[in-house]
């Protein structure tokens, strides 16, 4: 089974994937963050950087997703495939960081790759409002990361909404302004419940 966890920079996707994979047992994939080649420069220059970084998570993602299909473990995923093309990309290319060409290449590679990949079994978004994202970001303290823009951040906002309005899969959707998972047990709980409810309830996932 895989359950993949959706939302923007700093809502909290990777505590979440932490504490979800030690309550239930479920195997932990995470994004491929620390070890990223791509990144410092990203942030420092974005138009120059943009389209190497999206393949290079691209790839890594397509990867994940084919090993992920082929395990008979339950994995519990931290950002999906989906989230780079649908969300990441096309942002970047209406602000004029990647250019046209770069984003019609792209495109082309993702249609290509989703024609061998299926949702999740279940996806779990994360909402924040930009106020508590910038919150977070700032609490974790990346280096990287300090050089963000607000305008970035709700491009990327706006984007999730209209990703996660049409979204046709099995879906539970976390207010990460008011539930404090991280620091409360009874928040953590809500969750876990409609997790529960969904797989293994009166009327479970088909």
């Amino acid at each position: 089974m895989h359950i993949a966890i959706a939302g923007n920079i700093g809502s909290g996707k990777t505590t979440l994937t932490k504490m979800l994979s030690k309550h239930y047992g479920w195997i932990p994939r995470f994004e491929p963050v620390e070890h990223n080649p791509y990144l410092d420069d990203f942030y420092a220059d974005m138009p120059r950087w943009s389209f190497n970084l999206q393949v290079y998570f691209l790839n890594k993602r397509f990867k994940e997703v084919v090993e992920i299909s082929k395990s008979q473990d339950v994995i519990i995923q931290d950002r999906t495939i989906f989230e780079d093309a649908r969300i990441f990309a096309p942002n970047l290319h209406e602000m004029g960081m990647m250019s046209d060409r770069d984003f019609q290449n792209y495109s082309d590679l993702f249609d290509l790759m989703m024609s061998l990949v299926e949702l999740p079994d279940l996806m779990i978004y994360i909402r924040s409002s930009i106020p508590n994202i910038v919150s977070q970001i700032q609490k974790r303290g990346r280096d990287y990361e300090k050089s963000i823009r607000i305008d970035y951040l709700q491009g990327l906002n706006k984007r999730y909404e209209e990703w996660i309005a049409g979204y046709k899969g099995h879906l539970i959707i976390v207010d990460g302004d008011k539930t404090k998972f991280e620091n409360s047990l009874d928040d953590f709980r809500t969750i876990t419940d409609m997790i529960d409810a969904k797989l293994f309830g009166l009327f479970p996932m088909d």
